[in-house]
């Protein structure tokens, strides 16, 4: 269960990094919206890791939790703010999610 916590805790980090983008875009009302998402999805991501870490070790959880929130962006940067998707953005982005697979699976918990 803890897992999925961290999980969920990572989304929530990407959705957080994604309010940021948007609120960068926009203007007036519709800035502050996307600032009180930021707002939340950061306060439901922070009570998600810290529910998840008194199971998971602290520095295998906040590796997975940080590396689902870099895969994430990057991805939510492609798909929502144009970012290139070179070669090699992609082949680094397998490699921090084969780290965090791995992490996953020689964790003590």
């Amino acid at each position: 269960m803890n897992w999925i916590l961290l999980i969920i805790a990572g989304l929530f980090e990407v959705a957080f990094a994604t309010c940021l983008g948007k609120a960068k875009e926009t203007t007036g009302h519709q800035m502050w919206i996307w600032y009180a998402g930021f707002l939340i999805c950061l306060t439901i991501s922070m009570v998600l890791l810290v529910k998840a870490t008194k199971e998971i070790p602290i520095g295998t959880a906040y590796a997975v939790w940080t590396g689902i929130g870099a895969v994430g962006s990057v991805i939510a940067g492609i798909v929502f703010f144009n970012e290139p998707a070179t070669f090699w953005r992609i082949f680094f982005l397998f490699t921090l999610i084969a780290s965090i697979i791995g992490l996953k699976y020689v964790a003590v918990s």
